[in-house]
């Protein structure tokens, strides 16, 4: 069983995208996707960001935490098994894979200050079919 804490976000509208972290410090995309223990979600736009969401894992079950995400446009990992990249590629969310350790704020500002500027292909398209 996950528990989840929803927060009310300032930040949405047309432009935003949904974004979630695996992270098991709270401050780092630290976590492989099957082992972390919670996923912090933020709404994400050209002018910020704020968390909307904390999905706390409490049991390794990939559907499980496949079905808590799909509000999600975007998750980040430090890594993920073939089976479950399938079933996150497959309900409609982009994975997006580091191979190191890499700061949650930091991840953030970037996403921002790439939804101001030239967003890849990926990020122009997710924007446009939340828009239709």
């Amino acid at each position: 069983m996950a528990s989840t804490i929803t927060v009310t976000s300032n930040v949405g509208g047309v432009g935003t995208i949904r974004v979630a972290f695996a992270t098991n410090d709270n401050e780092n995309i630290d976590a492989h996707f099957g082992s972390a223990k919670q996923f912090n979600v933020y709404d994400i736009s050209s002018e910020g960001f704020d968390i909307s969401t904390i999905i706390k894992i409490d049991s390794k079950d990939t559907d499980k935490t496949v079905a808590l995400l799909d509000k999600c446009d975007i998750v980040y990992f430090v890594n993920i098994g073939p089976t479950a990249a399938a079933k996150i590629i497959n309900s409609g969310v982009f994975p997006i894979k580091y191979k190191e350790i890499v700061s949650i704020d930091e991840e953030l500002k970037k996403i921002v200050s790439m939804l101001g500027t030239n967003p890849p292909p990926f990020i122009k398209k997710i924007i446009e079919k939340k828009a239709a």
